[in-house]
């Protein structure tokens, strides 16, 4: 009795193992790494719904490498530690690519894990510069341009455009929002005629901004420029104009879109931000705003347009190396040119994307609308 119980648990098991073999051979697995919970999940949902809309767009059209795709999705709540233990969970749930993380800082953190498993990741939203450019990150690409980028364009522009004299630097001591207003600050500090009047950190998610709002009152800025997100950003503009401080705010990708217009109201009036740059005359980007109404019953987010460029790219350089071998897909990706709904895109030798850059966005009857 005892050797048929063995039998058929042998069995059970052999079943169990083809049955999981075949479901793999059958799939690939994208993990999609990001935030989809908390004040940033707006930003972690636009990106999911483009890789959600792109997989379905790639299997109706016959998959890749004669597979469908199918996503796992993941949210680490923009939290470091978090984005660690989750792609923990994805890589021995057998993602085989990623699209994420949505926070710098997370994917620094994660990409750890991803390294070490040979996965290639591309974030639609990670603009930190050491993630391309300190050479630790090489399975890493963007469908973004970086920080870097922004900070020429925002330090250009406050000088140039808004001919201010003096300046206030405040961040969220985030890796994203401490590092972008380091870059701005060496900026400004290279084309001089710009003073910086005030360089502060403060306490994300706190409930009052009240300290950093008498700091930059008191320093005169004439403009505040801003590196964190837009929660943070929304409550401190309410409050500097609720006090009648008078300085231009100005912040990064981290705050632009519906998102801080929506928490902020009317205060956000007269902001400005950088952020991706308007593509809307793209055919492909029409398009797919109208299968995202379609689908979800409103208007693409933030990063939706660059989740779905991720996830062709992979799907691109996968078809190209013949293969979702690590070092077969990691030389495509270099060699990868995609009609995305950003425009003509490819990656440079160091994962950063080619033709996508960033545009300065002014609100504008409670809308961003592009002013350079």
């Amino acid at each position: 009795m005892k050797s048929i119980f063995k039998a058929i648990a042998v069995a059970a098991l052999g079943l169990a193992v083809f049955t999981a073999q075949g479901f793999a051979a059958d799939t690939i697995k994208i993990g999609s790494a990001g935030v989809i919970s908390g004040d940033l999940a707006p930003y972690g949902i636009s990106a999911l719904r483009g890789v959600e809309i792109a997989v379905d767009d790639i299997n109706a059209a016959g998959g890749v490498l004669g597979k469908k795709l199918e996503v796992m999705p993941g949210d680490d709540v923009c939290k470091p530690e978090i984005a660690v233990n989750m792609a923990t969970k994805l890589v021995s749930d057998g993602a085989q690519m990623i699209v994420g993380h949505i926070c710098s800082g997370c994917t620094i953190a994660a990409n750890k894990i991803y390294k070490d498993a040979n996965i290639v990741v591309v974030s639609p939203s990670s603009t930190a510069d050491p993630l391309t450019l300190s050479g630790d990150h090489p399975n890493f690409f963007r469908t973004i341009a970086y920080d870097g980028a922004q900070a020429k364009l925002m330090s250009s522009f406050v000088k140039n455009e808004l001919k201010a004299k003096t300046v206030a630097l405040v961040h969220d001591k985030g890796d994203y929002g401490k590092g972008q207003m380091e870059l701005v600050q060496k900026e400004f500090e290279a084309m001089g005629g710009v003073e910086i009047v005030l360089f502060e950190g403060v306490t994300t998610g706190a409930v009052d901004f009240s300290a950093i709002v008498q700091k930059i009152k008191r320093s005169k800025a004439e403009v505040t420029l801003w590196g964190g997100y837009h929660s943070d950003a929304s409550k401190i503009v309410q409050l500097l104009k609720k006090k009648r401080v008078k300085t231009t705010f100005f912040g990064g990708d981290g705050m632009y879109g519906d998102n801080f217009t929506n928490l902020a109201g009317k205060y956000s009036e007269g902001v400005y931000a950088t952020g991706p740059n308007d593509t809307s005359n793209n055919p492909l980007h029409k398009e797919l705003a109208v299968k995202h109404q379609k689908k979800y019953g409103e208007d693409p987010g933030t990063f939706f347009y660059n989740g779905y460029a991720c996830v062709q790219a992979l799907a691109a350089a996968a078809e190209k190396a013949g293969s979702i071998d690590y070092d077969k897909l990691r030389a495509a990706m270099f060699d990868t040119k995609i009609d995305s709904p950003l425009g003509p895109i490819g990656f440079d030798d160091r994962g950063d994307v080619i033709g996508a850059g960033f545009s300065v966005y002014k609100v504008i009857d409670g809308k961003y609308t592009q002013v350079n």
